[in-house]
């Protein structure tokens, strides 16, 4: 779990060995992420269900509602629903709807060095369509297909890592967003 103190947020996410700590630029910022990320920790073992957006055992949520509930129900944003999109645009269009949605209507920034409570977009398909929050320096909390739930993975394994056709492993791309640095 994650708490603020002070400017500093400290965490221990599910597999974490040890306590990390992370400095922000205030104690607002520190305890605003500590919330979004222990917000999104709160709906692990939600089942996976396309635009969906209820918490729990009998509810469901995919990757993009994961984060809207995250940043609404934490006060980061202002409530919204980008609803209704497409689940499956990645497999047939390139258009970047979800980068577009959180660099353009989100205002984050992109950044090359993420931090506890960044945002993780994958590229699945012919865009960036898979979403996560950043719990510690090696884990994500998300919404995942492949599970049908919502659980806690490593930042780094081979299904968000790679694309393999059982042949042939490809380094899959992922961009991070800081959704607190751009958007104010």
């Amino acid at each position: 779990m994650a708490r603020a103190e002070g400017r500093e947020i400290v965490v221990r996410g599910p597999g974490a060995v040890a306590e990390e700590r992370h400095a922000f630029a205030s104690a607002e910022e520190a305890a605003a992420r500590a919330a979004f990320v222990g917000e999104a920790l709160s709906w692990v073992g939600t089942p996976f269900l396309d635009c969906a957006d209820v918490k729990g055992r009998n509810g469901g949520v995919d990757c993009a509602m994961l984060l809207v509930r995250s940043a609404v129900d934490t006060g980061r944003f202002a409530p919204f629903d980008p609803r209704p999109y497409a689940p499956r645009w990645h497999l047939h269009r390139s258009e970047e709807k979800f980068v577009g949605w959180i660099a353009g209507t989100l205002g984050a920034a992109e950044v090359a060095r993420p931090r506890v409570g960044d945002v993780v977009l994958w590229r699945f398909g012919r865009c960036f369509s898979h979403g996560a929050v950043l719990v510690n320096s090696a884990e994500v909390c998300h919404a995942y297909y492949a599970s049908g739930r919502v659980l806690v993975t490593k930042l780094h394994e081979p299904l968000l890592d790679f694309i393999s056709d059982g042949r042939l492993s490809i380094p899959r791309p992922a961009r991070f967003f800081d959704l607190w640095e751009g958007a104010e």
